[in-house]
């Protein structure tokens, strides 16, 4: 099944009356509550979504700063966000999906089958001429229930080890990976083997993800290849969730490290390294 949409695809399935649950998760480090943005202007029928009180578990400690929400809390946020079993749900945000793709994962890892991308995020929604609504949206309850472990994970300990075996790709903006500036985590540089693959170079300059092929030849580029293991981490599970939505747009399975340089960087008895290992840091 499809990862992503277009706008015109998705305001098509809208205007027939398909069964379509459109998610805005709005969110960005600088300004995480999206509400605001959210209600200046949305795809009609979208419901927003609260990244971090929805997608995350900052009850949870130890595990960086957006730990995953348990199977209860994310099924009690399905059902105010109105989704039932069966439904095709659409995510997007304002960020080329950076954000957005944390709910893809989350709801994939959840067990709901047709979760999508909108291609382009708002800005292609706009730049396809279609229209906003603006102000709340509150939906019908619905009976979607979240059941774990349809998306591969691993944890601390398990990135430690994938670069011994596979590829550690790190999701992070280049200059965070090579120590040279660390905004939020109190230390600077990477995870000792992890390869820099900033997100932002999943996109082409509409916003939109890169081709199969293209992406295919980037993660090839980045060392990765056959059968061998491969893992995303980025500041704190966000945008990592974007990684492994655009290796499987390249056909090729990832796994989440959900903690993150967040979690990494706050365990001192972790090494950091600094510095583009191996030439494969990228811009």
């Amino acid at each position: 099944m499809s990862i992503l949409i277009s706008a015109d695809e998705l305001a098509a399935r809208l205007l027939s009356g398909e069964r379509t649950v459109v998610l805005d998760v709005r969110w960005t480090l600088a300004q995480p509550d999206g509400s605001e943005a959210f209600r200046a202007g949305h795809i009609p029928g979208a419901v927003y979504v609260d990244l971090d009180r929805e997608l995350a578990d900052h009850d949870v400690q130890g595990e960086g700063r957006h730990p995953l929400p348990g199977e209860g809390a994310l099924t009690a946020a399905m059902r105010r966000w109105g989704l039932r079993d069966g439904d095709t749900v659409v995510v997007t945000d304002d960020l080329g999906n950076q954000s957005a793709a944390r709910a893809w994962w989350l709801l994939k890892h959840a067990g709901v089958a047709d979760v999508r991308m909108l291609d382009g995020a708002l800005a292609g929604w706009r730049a396809a001429g279609h229209p906003l609504e603006t102000g709340e949206t509150k939906p019908e309850p619905g009976d979607a229930t979240a059941h774990f472990g349809s998306m591969p994970v691993v944890d601390i300990d398990g990135a430690a080890g994938i670069p011994a075996e596979g590829v550690l790709l790190d999701s992070r903006a280049a200059e965070r990976y090579r120590g040279e500036v660390e905004p939020i985590d109190p230390r600077a540089g990477h995870i000792p083997g992890a390869v820099s693959a900033p997100t932002s170079a999943n996109l082409d300059a509409e916003g939109r993800f890169r081709t199969p092929r293209e992406l295919r030849e980037r993660f090839a580029a980045l060392g990765v290849h056959g059968g061998a293991p491969v893992a995303a981490y980025c500041g704190s599970g966000v945008t990592a969730a974007h990684q492994v939505a655009a290796l499987a747009i390249a056909g090729i399975d990832a796994a989440l490290f959900p903690g993150s340089w967040s979690q990494w960087s706050n365990d001192w008895a972790r090494p950091v390294a600094t510095g583009a290992e191996a030439g494969l840091a990228v811009k």
